[in-house]
């Protein structure tokens, strides 16, 4: 990718959620919500504290994580769809 956040923002991209509910019934697009987990695929150095020391971010490329409903910035980049939010936006990293 050619593109890379500053600070504590992160780079991600959602995970496709499913068509179908657990009975077989098809979700049309319509109907469907956004998930709100995805992939880390970038993430920027870390942001400053007061004493302008570098503060490393807790992700990672690659973590699988939740966030908000209303969190980011949604882009298009290189054709696929991507969030970019600050680290703070994560609610936490899934095992």
């Amino acid at each position: 990718m050619n593109f890379r956040p500053l600070q504590d923002r992160v780079v991600v991209k959602r995970t496709e959620e499913e068509s179908r509910t657990a009975g077989g019934i098809i979700i049309p697009d319509t109907a469907k919500e956004k998930p709100q987990e995805g992939e880390v695929v970038a993430v920027g150095p870390g942001a400053r504290d007061d004493k302008g020391e570098l503060i490393a971010p807790d992700v990672k490329a690659g973590d699988h994580i939740l966030f908000g409903k209303w969190s980011g910035t949604e882009i298009t980049l290189e054709g696929q769809d991507l969030l970019i939010m600050k680290e703070s936006d994560i609610l936490g990293v899934l095992n």
